[in-house]
């Protein structure tokens, strides 16, 4: 009749074999969960801390400075 599925461990061991054939390795990294409530607290809480603060023209500008425009009407 038909082909057996090939078992989910089987179809990731053979898509990681073709990314390493293009010279790709896997790495993992863990970033911040910007859904849980202290990541809203602390993002709020530096948000005020950089607003308050006496170089904040100064910061602004260095960060524009650095900035790619993502907006093709911004140069």
């Amino acid at each position: 009749m038909g082909t057996a599925k090939k078992p989910s461990k089987d179809k990731v061991r053979s898509h990681r074999e073709r990314l390493r054939a293009q010279g790709l390795r896997p790495i993992q990294i863990w970033v911040p969960d910007v859904r849980s409530q202290e990541f809203a607290v602390e993002a709020r809480r530096q948000s005020r801390l950089v607003s308050q603060s006496p170089l904040d023209t100064e910061d602004q500008a260095w960060i524009d400075a650095v900035s790619i425009p993502l907006w093709e009407d911004e140069e």
